[in-house]
């Protein structure tokens, strides 16, 4: 559990200061869960550039609460959390200040969204709060009052999380919040996770990632994991202490993290799905007289893939498919083999290319109708799909054919800049699994919406 706050002050001599504001939201790393804000009446003078930056005045804090009054709902709100906030040491000293003032050894362990921000988005101009979530397109109302800081490191913090694919942030969770040390109840474990789409992550003692999966639902997938008989799954109920989660709003995002992660962080329990996702692909050459053919062939990666394929049974399939829908010639499709006709030539639906009586260009120009279609070579589109909530939408980028990354946006604006799509993005390796899930995804799949760009707005 995080506590998200930001803190408004008198200004003054180190140590000195007394609190003005303070905005805390308790954040579970998906949801806010709790909220608390309030004025608060300090008991000494405000320096009059505070007044000026954050618009609070003495008038305004004669009747609010003295901090002693809210002292026990900053602890109640902030009980077994880790906080969170920009500048955390400043934000952590303060309150450890009034605290110290009132008798009470307030200690927690601390995140900063500068250090995070300059670790995981790199090379921004500025890191101040105002101009960093400006450039992350993240919306951000009352500037200098604590509620409004606090909601939108709020944002920000999800982002961060989002973009921590080595799981450092979680990790962390997982050793200090001593209410995720959880003995081998595992009903405990399934009972807080979502009914929802997203990734989860399998957490021993100390933290360290153990398995990583994606479901559509994870409390059902939980369930079949500490419920198995399967020599693994024995072992994973004995190590497994916590269990945290990304919800991704749709599956296809879900595949994808799921793919990477394992890559990136080689879980001890995912052996077996370290390895590749397909096993044939489709080629295509073009034959002594002049016609392209399309190959199914073991997965390569010395050849550029058109489409790949989890089986040859998937591949055969397909390419009956496209054979009918784009009047293609089974013989040069790899389907029929035969020195003379193919069968589509003698029920007269070939138009004759297997014997070389269409002609080689008229027949090319449906086979590269289908490659436009179905290669993403030299292709830049967004692919836009659910997101986590109602009102936000997922974004997939792809550029020259290849997977730059996804994100998260809740505005149109965040999308259609390139600016704030370059920061909103979390960007990833390419390598061909990922094309595999995508290219195989929309075979099946419908998304919301597919924009194309323009080479010129390639990131």
């Amino acid at each position: 559990m995080y506590a998200i706050l930001d803190i408004e002050t008198t200004g003054g001599k180190y140590n000195e200061e007394g609190i003005t504001e303070i905005a805390i939201y308790r954040f579970d790393g998906e949801r806010i869960v709790d909220q608390f804000s309030s004025l608060i009446n300090p008991e000494r003078r405000i320096q009059p550039f505070v007044v000026n930056l954050t618009g609070i005045n003495a008038e305004m804090l004669r009747n609010a609460p003295k901090f002693y009054e809210v002292a026990k709902r900053i602890i109640e709100i902030t009980n077994d959390a880790i906080l969170v906030a920009h500048n955390a040491k400043f934000d952590n000293r303060i309150l450890t200040t009034e605290f110290d003032r009132l008798g009470y050894a307030y200690e927690k362990d601390t995140l900063c969204t500068v250090e995070l921000a300059k670790k995981l988005i790199p090379d921004l101009p500025s890191y101040s709060l105002g101009k960093l979530v400006r450039s992350l397109g993240i919306p951000l109302s009352d500037r200098h009052r604590a509620q409004g800081d606090a909601k939108a490191t709020v944002a920000l913090f999800k982002m961060l999380l989002a973009k921590d694919s080595s799981k450092e942030i979680v990790q962390k969770l997982v050793r200090k919040d001593p209410k995720r040390q959880l003995e081998p109840r595992l009903l405990d474990i399934i009972e807080n996770a979502p009914s929802e789409t997203g990734v989860y992550y399998m957490h021993r003692e100390d933290g360290s990632v153990i398995y990583i999966g994606k479901s559509n639902n994870i409390k059902k997938r939980l369930v079949q994991h500490f419920t198995n008989d399967s020599k693994k799954s024995k072992k994973i109920q004995l190590e497994v202490t916590a269990v945290t989660y990304e919800r991704t709003g749709n599956d296809l995002i879900a595949q994808l993290k799921e793919s990477q992660e394992i890559k990136k962080n080689k879980p001890i329990f995912n052996r077996a799905l370290r390895r590749t996702f397909f096993s044939y692909q489709l080629t295509s050459f073009t034959d002594e007289d002049g016609y392209i053919n399309l190959k199914v062939e073991k997965a390569s990666s010395k050849k550029d893939a058109i489409i790949t394929f989890s089986n040859y049974q998937q591949a055969k399939s397909l390419m009956y498919k496209i054979t009918e829908e784009f009047q293609l010639c089974q013989k040069l499709t790899g389907l029929y083999k035969t020195k003379s006709g193919c069968f589509l030539y003698s029920i007269k639906e070939c138009m004759g290319a297997c014997l070389n009586e269409e002609d080689p260009e008229t027949y090319n120009e449906r086979v590269k109708t289908f490659l436009q279609k179905n290669s993403y070579e030299n292709k830049h589109m967004l692919i836009i799909d659910r997101g986590r909530e109602v009102d936000e939408r997922s974004v997939i980028l792809i550029e020259n054919g290849k997977y730059k990354g996804y994100g998260f946006y809740n505005l149109n604006f965040q999308v259609n800049n390139i600016e704030i799509l370059k920061t909103i993005i979390n960007p990833v390796e390419h390598d061909r699994d990922s094309q595999h899930i995508i290219q195989n995804y929309l075979r099946k799949n419908k998304v919301l919406n597919i924009v194309k760009l323009p080479e010129e707005a390639a990131i």
